[in-house]
């Protein structure tokens, strides 16, 4: 029925994780986003702070979705070890090398990214931040551990690092750059480009230092730092 079309049992891990991008992304798009949570709690929407928790929801949602599964299908499916899809240190000074060169870049690039109508129209997630940053602090922390260490995870470590000797450096670091720049979809423009060129270096990166870690510990940063600007720079 479908000539030339062969499937090759060696390669079921493969076929897994390219399909785990779309498959995970979609459930988080109709699952893990604040008006899915609007939905069975309305009266979270217009109360105070209630857009704190719809985001955390989000976060907990997404922290499902691209850690846990993909690391129990690490662990069950594929038997393989944490440090195999770059949980380790790796290369602690080549890591270190641009763990501190590129903030010196980017913290200028931050602070004039925060002052842009786009950028201040989409961060902070929770809005009510703007208002009230009490809560600053505590939020920015639940950020950090649920959705930038499952994003890393992810793209930079699962997909990445397990695709990367079936298609090689290169293509492998393309497709966690594709993957990873669908979730910038109603972004800013100026972010998803910026999504492209991050996803290509941090691929590199990683690969390089084969660790997550250096460039888990720069997106965080930025993204806390763009919130801070916006909220207490105003």
């Amino acid at each position: 029925m479908f000539k030339g079309i062969t499937f090759e049992k060696k390669d079921i891990h493969v076929y897994v994780l390219l399909l785990s991008a779309p498959v995970l992304l979609t459930l988080y798009r109709y699952h893990g986003y604040p008006q899915f949570f609007y939905s069975y709690f309305p009266t979270y929407k217009t109360m105070p702070g209630g857009d704190l928790i719809a985001r955390y929801w989000q976060f907990g949602v997404f922290f499902i979705l691209m850690f846990i599964l993909p690391l129990l299908y690490m662990k069950l499916g594929m038997k393989k070890p944490m440090r195999d899809f770059g949980w380790g240190l790796g290369d602690i000074k080549y890591g270190l090398t641009w763990l501190i060169g590129i903030p010196l870049i980017v913290v200028p690039l931050i602070y004039i990214a925060s002052k842009m109508p786009g950028m201040r129209v989409e961060y902070p997630l929770a809005k009510s931040l703007i208002t009230d940053p009490s809560p600053f602090v505590v939020y920015e922390i639940i950020y950090v551990l649920f959705y930038y260490v499952a994003w890393e995870f992810f793209f930079r470590g699962f997909l990445l690092f397990g695709l990367k000797d079936r298609f090689g450096a290169v293509n492998a670091i393309l497709i966690e750059t594709i993957s990873s720049t669908l979730v910038h979809i109603d972004k800013p423009e100026g972010e998803i480009i910026g999504a492209i060129v991050v996803g290509i270096l941090f691929g590199m990166i990683a690969l390089r230092s084969k660790s997550i870690w250096y460039v888990f510990l720069i997106h965080a940063s930025i993204g806390v730092l763009l919130d801070y600007f916006i909220i207490f720079h105003h």
